[in-house]
């Protein structure tokens, strides 16, 4: 008998799937633009792959620095300060 993976997903992906459907993306949602400084929503959405943790779901961050393709957020969790790494795609800016 083999042992079930434990992973990020394991068990919820059918749920996910019915609220992040990968044919709505536009390709403007994969091109988008943000300067350092700029605050940002997490919304997860369309591809599993580079999805970022569920708790993060809904917080906002700042921008601190852009790596690839992808950017590094800034979100505040209770007293701690965290930075994650997320692609563009799961990021919206907030007008302040």
């Amino acid at each position: 008998m083999t042992r079930r993976s434990n992973g990020l997903f394991a068990g919820r992906t059918r749920h996910l799937a019915r609220h992040h459907k990968p044919a709505e993306l536009s390709v403007s949602a994969f091109i988008k633009e943000f300067k350092i400084g700029d605050k940002v929503a997490i919304v997860p959405k369309g591809n599993f792959r580079n999805i970022p943790h569920p708790r993060f779901r809904g917080r906002i961050g700042t921008i601190v620095e852009k790596r690839g393709s992808a950017y590094v957020v800034n979100v505040r969790i209770m007293d701690a300060e965290r930075k994650i790494i997320v692609p563009a795609v799961h990021l919206e800016r907030i007008k302040v």
